[in-house]
């Protein structure tokens, strides 16, 4: 079934959706439950082929990753034996029994790191004492609905070499398919490993539009319209920040570790996007950057252009000066 029918198409065709204003999306990675809807509506109102069936190596996920015909992917996460079966060694050291809750049963099995009774995620990335009530759970499953970032200073468009990649009147990041030629610039800019060229199809690159048919009739994008519980929630940039502030203060008076990924310095602890100015699509999460397969520091590639003309053109005045060196040694002999 569509995301909209004729009816809700009609009704939702009234929201504003004001072009000059910058738009994107809010995920609370604490209320997505793993359905993937998001995956499914975003593949159906995108015409994009499903992923075909395989073994992924992370349980229920099935689907791989973001890709060229992937535009939404929901990572699953499972962190299971978080130091619950601790016993004392001889010399009072902590030592880790052998875990029977991976796969079949198999013994010593562990899909990530081992954290001991005092070491909360919060303490360990703030070098701050938990406050009293903070806890990590012993076993949980950690879901999260991954997409383009769409980010203010977007790396790819950056490198795009043809002027396919622009941003819209939505101020989201968009890749014009008449344009592109595929050469993979945008693939090797991109901190997060979203766009890629369909090398088996129209050898385009490809990602997510954050559904710009949609928002220029005034619908939100398919992904969040389907999401039961609001986990993915589209909207103003500046009002989903707000949003996503009280959210966290309302989760960390209840004793949980939540920070902002991709805001721009607000309420940021564990990570830093100010070289992206931050993301038009970030993130509320309770865990480490990395955990959620991203990196704690994302940075643009021409930051380095700088020190790399720099380098060369200090490497070129050392072999004008070898050269020099050389013929006049051998007109001098």
């Amino acid at each position: 079934m569509s995301p909209d029918t004729p009816q809700e198409a009609e009704v939702t065709a009234g929201t504003k959706i004001t072009p000059g204003r910058a738009y994107g999306f809010f995920t609370d990675t604490t209320l997505c439950i793993g359905c993937k809807a998001c995956e499914v509506a975003c593949k159906e109102w995108n015409l994009l082929p499903a992923d075909g069936p395989g073994w992924t190596g992370r349980s229920y996920d099935h689907t791989h990753e973001l890709s060229a015909k992937t535009w939404r992917h929901v990572w699953f996460v499972e962190q299971f034996n978080r130091g619950t079966d601790l016993h004392p060694t001889e010399d009072g050291t902590p030592e880790r029994s052998p875990s029977t809750n991976g796969i079949d049963g198999q013994a010593n099995y562990d899909p990530v790191p081992t954290l001991g009774p005092a070491t909360n995620p919060y303490e360990a990335a703030t070098d701050t004492p938990v406050p009293e009530g903070w806890a990590t759970p012993e076993s949980r499953w950690i879901f999260m609905s991954d997409v383009c970032k769409h980010c203010v200073l977007a790396p790819c468009l950056e490198a795009c070499p043809t002027g396919s990649i622009i941003r819209t009147e939505f101020d989201t990041v968009y890749v014009q398919q008449e344009i592109c030629n595929g050469c993979g610039y945008c693939e090797a800019a991109c901190p997060f490993a979203v766009i890629e060229v369909d090398k088996e199809g129209d050898g385009k690159a490809h990602k997510c539009t954050l559904c710009y048919d949609r928002l220029k009739d005034g619908l939100e994008p398919a992904c969040a319209k389907v999401c039961p519980t609001d986990s993915i929630q589209f909207g103003p940039v500046d009002e989903l920040l707000e949003r996503a502030e009280a959210r966290v203060a309302e989760l960390r008076a209840r004793g949980i570790p939540a920070y902002l990924y991709g805001s721009n310095g607000r309420l940021e602890d564990r990570c830093d996007t100010t070289k992206l100015q931050g993301l038009n699509a970030f993130f509320l999460l309770i865990d480490e950057p990395e955990v959620y397969n991203l990196p704690a520091a994302p940075k643009r590639p021409s930051t380095n252009t700088g020190i790399g003309l720099i380098g060369g053109a200090l490497g070129a005045l050392a072999l004008t000066g070898a050269i020099w060196y050389t013929f006049a040694g051998e007109e001098g002999g």
